[in-house]
């Protein structure tokens, strides 16, 4: 089998895979409440194949020091999901979506223009994501309104999330593990989940969800060290192996201390 053809049947398994998982995300957010939707939604479900994609072209050199600026593009995202939710609740999805990118391109940016080493990464995600948490845990609450699904929707998602992942591989030949790292964990899933449910249930309980993936976020902030720290040493498979498996276990651990406030869901609606 061909190079291209392999890649091309990778891509197409992973655009399945993703679309299966944000999909199960919006079911989740409309039927569960937003604690479980937003524990799943941080997971590495579109940076994870990236960076499988990215280690049949490149060492482990290369995925380490992409990991460390996906540390800090964790930071930018939790600022894209805090400023989504805090105009959300009044704003509507445009208005709400297009300010948040431009949040997280500015501070996304940051991992390019600054010489981070490891620890001023962590710090950097400690301050931001204390900050954004302190900030958004007032707004996690919202009643999750049962809605329809429409035929566009996994389309739609599958299109998105494999667009990013395709910019990804294509770009990080040549624009190196900075801007590769970022782009491995642009919050594709988390703007999917904006686009989708906020015309549906509203801006206050899509920024309930968005709120609740904070916390998830720093989970996914450990899962970005655990990558920067062993892929080197373990060797790529082994260290991203024991990276998903933290971020599961984080993200379990999120949904365990917050389980005995589960938030309430409405009624079921039409969609407009």
């Amino acid at each position: 089998m061909s190079a291209d053809l392999l890649f091309l049947l990778s891509l197409l398994i992973k655009m399945a895979v993703t679309a299966a998982f944000v999909v199960g995300v919006t079911f989740l957010a409309e039927r569960t409440g937003a604690v479980i939707a937003a524990m799943v939604a941080t997971l590495p479900i579109a940076a994870g194949p990236a960076y499988i994609f990215l280690s049949l072209d490149h060492g482990p050199g290369f995925i380490a020091d992409s990991a460390l600026a996906s540390l800090v593009g964790n930071a930018a995202n939790s600022v894209f999901a805090l400023t989504y939710t805090l105009l959300a609740q009044k704003r509507g999805l445009a208005l709400s979506v297009i300010p948040a990118l431009l949040a997280w391109a500015v501070v996304a940016s940051l991992s390019r223009v600054l010489p981070w080493t490891t620890t001023g990464a962590v710090a950097f995600n400690i301050v931001v994501l204390s900050g954004a948490l302190a900030i958004g845990n007032r707004l996690r609450h919202a009643r999750m309104p049962l809605v329809t699904a429409r035929w566009y929707d996994v389309p739609l998602r599958a299109a998105m999330v494999a667009t990013t992942v395709a910019t990804v591989v294509a770009l990080s030949t040549h624009v190196g593990p900075a801007i590769t790292g970022v782009l491995a964990v642009f919050p594709i899933v988390l703007l999917s989940l904006m686009l989708i449910l906020h015309p549906r249930i509203g801006g206050p309980a899509t920024g309930a969800v968005l709120s609740n993936t904070l916390l998830g976020l720093v989970g996914f902030s450990v899962t970005c060290l655990t990558a920067r720290l062993l892929v080197v040493p373990l060797g790529t498979a082994a260290g991203l192996s024991v990276a998903l498996a933290v971020s599961l276990f984080c993200n379990f651990g999120f949904w365990w201390l917050r389980r005995g406030k589960p938030l309430a869901v409405a009624k079921a609606s039409s969609p407009p």
